[in-house]
């Protein structure tokens, strides 16, 4: 008798996956960046070419990434480009990274955003204090990891929800611009270069501040194995998201820009707020609730897509044994959930987040650099390979060029976020070599016993492999 393989279900199309990637890229971004990316350009012009660049650059690493998740058709996205282009090492030191500072750090950001556009329309006279934000903020991760933990087809349907929402709260933010515009609102753009700045550090600044709001579009690639025809759903799915958003976003900047001007987009700490207050009317009491939801949306979409990197590295045996494994009630890699749910809450302590998210930027950008330059790599290395789908050489040249110019600059202008990310990478080197490549120590022989002990906990097994 032959036992029946345990696996990660193919549950996900292609509504799905292009709601994955419009659900994390549509999270806070697009209502944080653009008052920083006009700071650092110093105009209207200027600020407006680094969204399109930004879009740009995007769209050229998304398609390189198409050819890297159909040819290398697993889970786990970067993880596994970089395990296979150039070994355990590389790939752990990202694993290291993302689980212990990408992911959660990002889930608390998230999570405390969506906690201030909630809690300030409800209690517009009644400051609330940080510890109450951070218990709303904690209450949101645990409540939106235990769905994803039940049952992930509730899951894709609520991503559907919330990636129509989101782009309803942008359109009616385009809608507003496109009629302030016509009703004569151009003053703004007149003199659009005016105030233009020259150093390049600062552009380098604006640059990573609109790559911030695009991040997301590589995480599909996190869960190609549930896709459903990967091959050709998941290149689908990012041909029709990244120009959607690269439109979307110029076009929001744009009616931001001509309703506040440069002066209300760089004083304003809620720019879908003023705006409404500005230019919709009896309707502006809506975008808050908007905003929110698009949040909310970004932030379980984050929870979904980055525990199947989790569960990858722990199947390669880069991560503790318990988080390979999958609940075989809710077939959903719940291990992997609650251990990026507890760093998640121990995110939520510090009181300044900002030094993180410079230093989650460069070194997050070092990484998918890294993982663009696999396809360049593989076609040397391994030229066998069968590839569905084989992009022009000249789309992951010129996306490597670009990013690695673009991660030198902060070498100077910001040192500190620099060497804290290197020194944190490196710290990673120790822990593989004592943990990772040993042979079996009572740490390790701990681990298999306290791996046992959750199983009955979780009621979870190893997925099988294939032979």
């Amino acid at each position: 008798m032959v036992e029946e393989r345990i696996k990660m279900r193919k549950q996900l199309g292609l509504l799905e996956g292009v709601a994955i990637i419009l659900g994390i890229i549509f999270g806070s971004g697009i209502f944080i960046s653009p008052k920083e990316v006009l700071e650092k350009t110093g105009s209207v012009w200027s600020a407006l070419i680094v969204w399109a660049a930004c879009g740009v650059l995007a769209t050229l690493g998304a398609m390189s990434y198409a050819e890297l998740g159909t040819t290398l058709a697993q889970s786990g996205g970067d993880y596994h480009y970089i395990n296979e282009a150039y070994g355990p090492l590389p790939a752990f030191l990202y694993l290291w990274d993302a689980n212990f500072v990408f992911v959660p750090s990002t889930n608390a950001i998230m999570a405390l955003t969506f906690t201030n556009n909630v809690v300030e329309p409800l209690f517009p006279n009644c400051p609330v204090n940080h510890i109450s934000r951070k218990l709303i903020a904690a209450s949101t991760i645990c409540i939106l990891t235990f769905i994803n933990a039940y049952d992930i087809k509730f899951t894709t349907r609520i991503q559907n929800v919330f990636m129509f929402t989101k782009i309803m709260a942008l359109v009616i933010i385009i809608i507003g611009g496109i009629v302030w515009i016509l009703r004569g609102g151009t003053e703004h753009f007149e003199n659009g270069w005016e105030g233009t700045k020259t150093s390049a550090a600062e552009w380098s600044v604006a640059f990573y501040s609109g790559i911030f709001s695009y991040s997301g579009w590589s995480y599909l690639n996190f869960m190609t194995e549930e896709l459903r025809d990967p091959y050709v759903n998941l290149p689908r799915a990012i041909y029709i998201s990244l120009p959607l958003v690269t439109v979307i976003y110029l076009l929001a900047n744009m009616s931001y820009l001509a309703v506040l001007g440069p002066v209300g987009v760089t004083s304003t700490e809620a720019i879908a707020v003023d705006f409404a207050d500005h230019a919709l009317g009896w309707f502006k009491w809506a975008m808050p609730t908007l905003v929110a939801v698009a949040i909310l949306g970004g932030l379980s979409v984050h929870i979904m897509t980055s525990s199947r990197m989790c569960f990858a590295g722990a199947r390669n045996g880069h991560m503790p044994e318990l988080l390979a494994h999958i609940n075989v009630k809710c077939m959903s890699p719940m291990p992997s959930l609650v251990f990026l749910m507890l760093m998640s809450l121990l995110m939520l302590i510090p009181n300044n987040l900002t030094s993180l998210i410079t230093y989650c930027t460069v070194v997050e950008s070092f990484f998918t650099t890294l993982s663009c330059s696999a396809v360049l790599w593989l076609r040397y290395k391994r030229p066998e390979l069968h590839r569905p789908i084989q992009v022009q050489l000249w789309i992951p040249v010129l996306f490597v060029v670009i990013s690695t110019m673009l991660l030198v600059v902060p070498v100077i202008s910001e040192p500190f976020a620099v060497l804290a990310g290197a020194g944190m990478t490196l710290a990673g080197v120790p822990v593989y070599l004592c943990l990772v490549r040993t042979t079996p120590s009572p740490i390790k022989r701990l681990s298999v016993r306290f791996t046992y002990f959750c199983q009955k906990i979780f009621l979870c097994v190893v997925e099988d492999k294939e032979e």
